[in-house]
């Protein structure tokens, strides 16, 4: 079936009724080109791949689907119009579903083309820019190429600033280096400056420093040719070969020895390398991303990282806050991990307590530990809906030892007994998985904690629970 091109494109989410052949033939006579999706996994692919600016929405018999489907647009930092098909004689639900920011209905057996026509124009109303916006958004697009960025969650507006900074010096070719805490999302952050930048299309390649001893390193980096050591049968081409034409990204960049880092500084100032064993200088079009959770001017004064290096890295610079500083990430964060574990059609929930919870915690993990929990919660909740007790935190870290500095003595008591929720949550938690677990090493892999975590808790738990013993 050929598609016009003037046709409009539109996502179209229904796991009721699929789209037939003649629906389809239908919609592109009245300018939709619909692409037919059934779960929330393919909507968010689309999502991240897909320039549609609207969603036709199936919305069956309840306003589940499209609460979850608003949440997961907004994880995905798209701007969406949402039409709404549904029965004739669901009047209250069309009702509702308007209320809750649907720019239009439809009736789920209407495909004529005076209907559709009707529903691209309020679409079309629904995601124009008011003026201030538009103005906004053009000042903020200035120098911003037009290829698609991944879909990453910067929802709070420190987040959004960040994204938009980060979008203008991709167009630059200047070396970056990002700051920010452990877990943080800096090389989410790095292939924003990639795929934001003219090299997109080239290859993104990512070393830590810190994994590696430093003969290993300088052989990743810089490569080898035949024969230069034992064991060296064939030519190696670097990271810095193989990043040709894209971004190469260093993270730990700090933890590089001292030795590496003359070399490194003389291959960025000479935008060439020789391979070790080697005598002919090859010339490189790298971008080089750096990224950090020390402070190297510290590091410079305790002659631990070379000055010049670090000049050279630090062109522009870009910090990535805590997750505790931009709580606004926090939810769509977590709805978006939950959007990735559909089970069925059954889309996961999260109560309201639970999201109190979460947006209370201190997150000193960032978002690697928001991951975590959100799994764990996954392992113990039975029916896709997350409450208090599916949160599983660790001691140290737990969100209720430190009460807001608003919060008066009459809020202890509260938070004595969420503590316990959280301490009886942990209990069961871990009992579920050593019962569904051949050994303590794969109930700790299921709990996202390490095997020598899991025997500490074990054995501060046994007095509390001799159940646990039997077990460990």
């Amino acid at each position: 079936m050929s598609t016009p091109s003037n046709a409009n494109q539109a996502l179209w989410l229904d796991p009721f009724r699929p789209l037939t052949v003649a629906d389809r033939a239908q919609l592109v006579a009245a300018g939709v080109d619909a692409q037919p999706l059934s779960t929330l996994d393919e909507l968010e692919a689309a999502l991240m791949t897909t320039p549609a600016q609207m969603l036709v929405l199936g919305l069956g018999a309840d306003m589940a689907l499209y609460t979850d489907t608003l949440t997961l647009i907004q994880a995905c930092g798209r701007s969406v119009a949402v039409v709404c098909r549904l029965e004739r004689r669901q009047l209250e639900l069309a009702v509702q579903a308007l209320h809750a920011g649907a720019c239009h209905v439809v009736a789920a057996d209407d495909f004529s083309d005076a209907a559709w026509v009707l529903a691209l124009e309020h679409a079309k109303q629904s995601t124009a820019p008011t003026a201030a916006t538009a103005a906004t958004e053009a000042r903020a697009a200035v120098h911003i190429s037009d290829t698609a960025v991944r879909s990453v969650v910067y929802v709070d507006p420190v987040s959004r600033n960040l994204l938009a900074l980060a979008q203008r010096v991709a167009q630059a070719p200047v070396a970056v280096l990002v700051e920010g805490p452990t877990g943080s999302g800096k090389e989410v952050l790095a292939r924003v400056l990639h795929e934001s930048s003219n090299a997109a299309n080239g290859p993104f390649i990512g070393l830590n420093c810190a994994a590696l001893p430093e003969h290993m390193i300088e052989d990743m980096l810089f490569g080898h040719e035949k024969g230069a050591f034992t064991g060296a049968v064939k030519e190696h081409r670097g990271l810095f070969e193989q990043a040709q034409g894209g971004t190469l990204f260093l993270d730990e960049i700090g933890e590089l020895p001292l030795t590496l880092q003359a070399k490194l500084l003389r291959v960025l100032q000479e935008r060439s390398l020789v391979r070790l064993g080697g005598e002919r200088a090859i010339a490189l079009d790298v971008r080089v991303v750096a990224a950090t959770n020390k402070n190297l001017r510290e590091q410079i004064a305790l002659r631990e990282f070379r000055e010049d290096l670090y000049f050279r890295l630090s062109t522009f610079k870009l910090r990535v806050p805590a997750l505790a500083e931009r709580s606004g990430d926090i939810l769509p964060l977590v709805a978006r991990l939950l959007a990735r574990h559909v089970r069925g059609t059954q889309a996961w929930s999260v109560s309201e307590e639970a999201q109190r919870v979460l947006l209370s915690h201190r997150w000193p993990g960032n978002v690697r530990e928001l991951e975590n929990i959100i799994q764990r919660a996954m392992v113990l909740c039975p029916d896709n809906h997350i409450d208090v007790e599916h949160l599983m935190f660790d001691d140290a870290h737990a969100p209720f030892a430190m009460p807001e500095a608003s919060a008066g003595m009459q809020d202890l008591p509260q938070a004595s007994a969420l503590q316990a929720t959280v301490k009886h949550s942990e209990h069961h938690a871990i009992r579920a998985a050593l019962e569904a677990s051949r050994s303590r090493e794969e109930a700790a892999q299921k709990l996202g904690i390490s095997p020598r975590t899991l025997r500490y808790k074990l054995a501060r738990l046994r007095d509390a629970a001799p159940g646990l013993a039997a077990h460990s």
